[in-house]
């Protein structure tokens, strides 16, 4: 196997030329399908407003999976060899010049995506959907499972002492779950269909009870996955098939288990037959909220919904939610340790078997790396 060495550029981006500015770092590179290696993945000089951080916690994501998969997720395409991951804490190793948020020892979780903080949507305070965003692990801009990583400092959030570098990392899932309960404005008062167990599905649980929402039930076809919702604090669970014939039926027994209206259906699957489901479910003046991306084109009834007026609304990863999901973890409101089920160490043949973890499910929630 050819060996790569790039320079790690602001941002996580490719560049030639430079020295480095460190020790010879190593990551693991997605050079193909089904095709991880860990490979020499040169630091920047730090800048005078970056950190250099020493992983110690990366987990893998969905998105992670398909990238290693198809080379592609929706529509960012890998076309050249990219390093992976992007759920990530560690302890802050240097500082640069202009740093005063961070000192070296300091444990951090990472806001992995960096935006331009010039155009209309930055200013706006929209930066999550910033044209310009440098997201880890998202093409071209390179992840962060490696040993270490430069990052600005304002995106590195110091974790509480009762906070560890695993759950730090959670806050990156955590944060999905977070913005959709902003964007859905869940509250005391607001009843809750969620549709879909998986991770994101999950974390919305677990972020919408901490948001004060009071009847909570979750909607999945695999029963394993509905059991871990039911410890995870789900106050009813509904089983489904994958037969879209059968939405009908179904949008009657969600509506019986839950005995209340919905007011708020989080889609955290994106399938054809979920947002069926979860635009049916809704009560007259309900929100659908649409976490979950699954296909791209569907064809779904939005006229009875918008006649019942239905509001539908998407939400696109995060914005400042970091100190959010850090108070809910360490005043306990949060527990996100259980959803991670499966633990791994950052070799050649760990980081392969972890992914292949992943993406088999299963039992599987988070998979976490331990560097």
């Amino acid at each position: 196997m050819h060996t790569i060495k790039r320079e790690m550029g602001k941002g996580g981006m490719s560049h030639g030329g430079g020295d480095g500015g460190g020790d010879e770092n190593m990551a693991a590179w997605l050079l193909g399908v089904d095709n991880l290696q860990i490979q020499p993945f040169k630091l920047p000089p730090l800048g005078l407003h970056d950190v250099r951080v020493r992983m110690k916690a990366v987990g893998i994501c969905g998105s992670d999976v398909h990238y290693l998969k198809t080379m592609r997720c929706a529509d960012f395409i890998v076309k050249e060899p990219m390093v992976i991951g992007h759920e990530c804490a560690g302890i802050v190793e240097e500082v640069g010049k202009e740093v005063k948020s961070l000192i070296v020892g300091d444990r951090v979780a990472l806001e992995p995506g960096i935006s331009c903080w010039r155009c209309n949507l930055c200013k706006d305070g929209r930066y999550n959907l910033c044209p310009d965003m440098k997201f880890f692990a998202t093409p071209p801009v390179h992840g962060s499972l490696a040993n270490q990583v430069v990052h600005p400092a304002d995106l590195c959030f110091k974790l509480p002492d009762n906070v560890s570098l695993e759950e730090g990392a959670m806050c990156e899932p955590l944060s999905v779950g977070v913005h959709a309960c902003r964007r859905a404005n869940i509250g005391p008062e607001t009843n809750v269909l969620i549709m879909g167990a998986g991770p994101i599905g999950l974390v919305t649980l677990l972020a919408a009870r901490a948001f004060g929402a009071p009847k909570i039930v979750i909607v999945d076809v695999d029963d394993h996955r509905l059991s871990v919702a039911k410890k995870l604090g789900a106050d009813d669970i509904v089983k489904v098939s994958t037969n879209i014939q059968h939405v009908d039926n179904e949008v009657v027994q969600i509506q019986k288990t839950m005995g209340v209206g919905v007011d708020v259906t989080f889609d955290c699957a994106g399938f054809e037959k979920t947002v069926r489901t979860a635009l049916n479910a809704t009560q007259p003046g309900g929100k659908v909220c649409l976490v979950g991306m699954g296909h791209n084109e569907m064809t779904v009834p939005l006229t009875p919904a918008a006649a019942r007026e239905v509001d539908v609304v998407g939400i696109f990863r995060y914005k400042n939610t970091w100190p959010l999901c850090l108070e809910f973890i360490q005043s306990g409101k949060i527990d996100v340790k259980p959803l991670i089920t499966h633990r791994f160490g950052f070799s050649q043949e760990e980081v392969v078997e972890a992914f292949e973890t992943s993406a088999r499910g299963s039992t599987a929630i988070k998979v976490m790396f331990n560097l």
